[in-house]
């Protein structure tokens, strides 16, 4: 049986940030979730009971307890991909503008005009 998961040992500034997130709450109820996560395992509490305390996947505090043992408490900010795409510089804008607007064959390409399919032939 592998060993169970478990919180490195936390620094004097980890505990009292996490102990900090967790008594006044925190605008992100990520952060506060897995704040608990953390001084839970700190405590001693196993994956399972951290899981039910939370309301979270067991594997979800797994991943949790891992990535503060890699870096810290900059796990507590989620890096999810899925936000809103970047907006277009204005010299991206007006570069967009002028291909759009500018027939093909002055780019070598052997279209008449645009398509979303010619785009992608050109995008590379």
């Amino acid at each position: 049986m592998a060993d169970p998961v478990r919180v490195r040992r936390l620094t004097d500034q980890e505990g009292q940030k996490l102990q900090q997130i967790v008594r006044r709450g925190s605008t992100s109820s990520v952060r506060y979730r897995r704040a608990m996560m953390l001084l839970a395992s700190a405590g001693g509490n196993r994956v399972p009971v951290i899981a039910q305390l939370v309301q979270a996947d067991e594997d979800t505090v797994r991943d949790v307890i891992h990535r503060f043992n890699e870096i810290g408490l900059a796990c507590l900010d989620p890096q999810w991909a899925g936000d809103r795409p970047r907006p277009l510089s204005h010299d991206d804008e007006d570069f967009v503008i002028a291909t759009a607007t500018t027939r093909p064959v002055k780019f070598g390409q052997p279209f008449t005009r645009w398509s979303p399919t010619c785009a992608k032939c050109t995008a590379g």
